[in-house]
């Protein structure tokens, strides 16, 4: 499970640069893949399941989220 949200994380990372870049007029994924518009479609699917993954099981991986021990 450690490498599927490993994988989720890099591509989370890649769609925030690229939707920063995209806000001054460069789109990164399109550049990298050239003319491979179904390529390029399917890392957005890719990008966007990864953020659903990471929104779900975020509590649960997150060492902030979760509630520290009551301290004596």
């Amino acid at each position: 499970m450690k490498a599927l949200h490993m994988i989720a994380f890099v591509l989370v990372v890649i769609g925030g640069l690229n939707w920063l870049l995209y806000a001054f007029g460069y789109n990164l994924v399109e550049m990298l893949l050239g003319s491979m518009p179904a390529i390029e479609k399917l890392v957005y699917i890719l990008v966007g399941l990864s953020a659903l993954l990471l929104v779900f099981t975020h509590k649960k991986s997150c060492k902030d989220c979760v509630p520290a021990a009551p301290q004596m």
